[in-house]
């Protein structure tokens, strides 16, 4: 068993979240041995929007140690050494499995049992895929996802195998549609882009905003279709994708599939123990949850948000940064008997 002071609990993988507070735990001076991350993920916190974009490049693509965090807001990089050099243990290639809140426990597929002080819940999201739904023949190889370091390498060995004018659909509009679809041009694939919505990145784009990007890459070499989605898969005799049947009856040939429909935030190891709301942990402006001694951030977290007058949840990494930030400032106010003020956060989006 483990005892651990202040505990991040990280079951998805490298989050941005845990290299950001672990910087802002340093700053406030936690002592060595009371702080330590538990990672699914075999390496160090990193900044994973670069997964999408330079990871995948044909030429100076990106590698660790390149883009550990907190390079993405201009920070210094926290190499392994630096959780070392400050007393903090990096506990990775751990998933945990069980959480019980009510005796403070976390318990990992290896059946060990880490007891923790306080806990901070920054799980992340899960992406949503294709066999979940039972989409026929979803279980094809080189239909992939991108949400960790170990996709991003899947990602890259297709590319090799298949490069040279061969051809890439893209299942999704959103961001991961998008920046993949233009990394995939970037490879020399014939790239197909698919979604059901009349335009790309609905949530947040106006139909003046998508027909700029939609234009913009079209002229770029990539064909989009919209207003239909994937309804199956074919496979050739080695079991890897051959082709995407549309529901409009249409069928495109595809050498690689990328799967961009969402995420889901990993909010199952809590159930029942703690309030939950909008899909994700209710939180107040500290990111305290119902349950003493508990907060969550990112993705998982629903917090007030001043400007709407009611609570949601923000998936993207600048609310990753600063809820982070947040939560462990509120810590230390906490232990001190001092106030900090509430999260205002002002929700934005940008992509490279």
């Amino acid at each position: 068993m483990t005892m651990i002071h202040k505990l991040i609990g990280i079951r998805d993988g490298g989050e941005v979240f845990q290299g950001y507070a672990a910087r802002e735990f340093a700053k406030q001076g936690v002592q060595p041995g009371e702080l330590a991350i538990i990672s699914k993920e075999a390496v160090a916190p990193y900044e994973r929007p670069a997964l999408s974009k330079a990871y995948l490049f044909p030429e100076g693509a990106a590698r660790l140690p390149g883009f550990h965090v907190c390079v993405g807001s201009g920070g210094e990089r926290l190499l392994p050494e630096w959780y070392k050099e400050n007393g903090i243990e990096l506990i990775l290639n751990t998933e945990i499995v069980k959480a019980d809140l009510a005796s403070k426990s976390l318990t990992s597929a290896a059946g060990e049992t880490f007891k923790y002080k306080i806990l901070i819940i920054a799980t992340g999201s899960t992406v949503l895929k294709l066999t979940d739904f039972k989409v026929e023949g979803a279980d094809a190889k080189n239909i992939l996802y991108l949400r960790e370091i170990d996709d991003a390498d899947k990602l890259v060995e297709a590319i090799k195998a298949k490069k040279n004018g061969k051809a890439a659909v893209i299942v999704g509009g959103g961001y991961i549609g998008l920046e993949l679809s233009a990394v995939l041009k970037i490879n020399n694939f014939d790239v197909k882009m698919v979604y059901p919505e009349p335009w790309c990145m609905p949530r947040l784009f106006t139909a003046d905003i998508a027909a700029f990007y939609e234009g913009y890459y079209e002229k770029k070499g990539v064909n989009i279709i919209k207003g239909t989605m994937a309804s199956g898969f074919t496979k050739n005799d080695n079991g890897e994708v051959k082709e995407v049947k549309l529901k409009d009856g249409r069928v495109l040939e595809a050498d690689i599939v990328v799967v961009g429909v969402g995420a889901r935030p990993l909010t199952n190891l809590f159930k029942g123990q703690v309030e939950e709301d909008k899909g994700g942990i209710k939180t107040d402006a500290f990111f305290k949850t119902s349950v003493p001694d508990v907060y969550a951030v990112g993705d998982v977290a629903t917090f007030p948000m001043k400007m709407y007058g009611d609570i949601r949840r923000v998936e993207h990494v600048d609310h990753s940064r600063k809820s982070a930030k947040q939560a462990v400032k509120a810590i230390f106010a906490s232990e001190q008997g001092k106030d900090i003020e509430a999260y205002d956060y002002l929700p934005y989006f940008y992509s490279r």
